[in-house]
């Protein structure tokens, strides 16, 4: 139940910035999609849907509340493993990878999406269950591991590196803030460096290549590396107040890949320069500090858990693309929130966003 004192709670400045960075990425992605033909809906128009559809998400979120939500962390884990496996089974393939599910008129769904989210709560449910106020064993933390491994391994098959990389990242985020051992971090640290060449194995020849791509660009530019190095030309040709909107040459004239989803943030920086690159990642570095204050105002450990999850499920994907675009990590094909276009993307993040508002919103009712 809702009541004044929820309403009062409700983060106005959080909404602020979200449908700021959303505008702003509308409009990047109507020049961004411009230059080339498209069937049916225009881009731009469909990521106001897909905000839309968000704001509705990010409000049932907030208003069902995170202690309700938790409670069933267990049953919405299970329907996401659900439907990844269904997706290896049944999915549809677009681009060599097998991703999406046909939701008939609602079109296509990508249930690696939803994962992180399912992620945040589960583990956030885990922990405000067994925690003793001590740090965590390698021991303690078998059980979350393998809750973060299952749907990792999963997406990773399909292949989707990016977000299978997201997918442990954020659960990264949420076991690492309930405090572990410095011993088991060691071990961690080393177990990981150890099982990194056996995984090399396990990738893609096109994943691979990447990689490679990644540390000698000027071996295969017209390859591998065409999309680390149109994205840097982008970027670097911008210069300080850009090129004006619509006025990108390597978006316009086709040269950048990609244009409208993973490198809509190198649109932006050619069009609109360094300030408006600058601009784009202060709003959103704003709202993951906002993010970060909500959590320490939480009532309980429950919220805080959820608050930091739900932060980190902004702060992650907006550091590895940033790197990406600008050359300083492989290209593994993560949006940029609010910016790149992606429906399943979009609801996961206003989601995510809801979230955060649920906790914020119940910090003085104890009821």
């Amino acid at each position: 139940m809702i009541d004044r004192r929820m309403i009062y709670n409700f983060d106005w400045l959080t909404l602020a910035l979200v449908v700021t960075l959303a505008g702003l990425g509308v409009l990047n992605l109507y020049s961004a999609a411009s230059s080339f033909e498209q069937a049916g809906t225009p881009v731009y128009v469909k990521q106001i849907y897909w905000f839309g559809l968000g704001l509705v998400a990010m409000l049932a979120v907030a208003a069902v509340g995170y202690q309700r939500l938790a409670s069933l962390s267990y049953v919405l884990y299970a329907v996401v493993v659900a439907f990844l496996v269904a997706v290896l089974l049944w999915g549809k393939v677009v681009g060599g990878a097998q991703r999406w599910l046909v939701m008939g008129p609602l079109g296509l769904f990508q249930p690696s999406e939803l994962a992180r989210l399912a992620m945040v709560l589960v583990l956030a449910q885990y922990f405000q269950r067994h925690d003793n106020g001590r740090p965590y064993t390698l021991r303690r933390l078998i059980i979350p591991l393998a809750l973060a491994a299952a749907p990792a391994a999963l997406i990773l098959k399909q292949p989707d590196l990016g977000t299978a990389i997201m997918v442990l990242a954020v659960s990264g985020s949420v076991i690492l803030i309930n405090g572990v051992k410095t011993s088991t971090l060691l071990i961690s640290s080393g177990a990981v460096l150890a099982v990194l060449p056996v995984a090399w194995n396990f990738l893609k020849d096109y994943q691979k290549r990447r990689i490679f791509s990644f540390l000698d660009p000027e071996a295969d530019p017209l390859g591998a590396a065409y999309h680390l190095i149109q994205s840097k030309i982008a970027v670097g040709s911008g210069q300080f107040w850009g090129k004006g909107f619509m006025a990108g040459t390597q978006t316009q004239l086709h040269f950048l890949p990609e244009q409208h989803t993973d490198f809509a943030f190198s649109v932006l920086n050619e069009e609109w320069g360094f300030v408006g690159g600058v601009l784009v990642l202060c709003l959103l570095t704003a709202l993951i500090l906002r993010g970060v204050l909500q959590a320490s105002r939480a009532k309980d450990r429950l919220g805080l858990l959820c608050v930091i999850g739900g932060t980190a499920l902004i702060f992650w994907p907006t550091v590895i693309n940033v790197a990406m675009i600008l050359g300083l990590a492989p290209v593994v094909g993560i949006p940029l929130p609010f910016v790149s276009y992606g429906g399943s993307s979009m609801l996961t993040i206003m989601a995510a966003v809801g979230l955060i508002q649920s906790v914020t919103m119940r910090r003085y009712v104890f009821h």
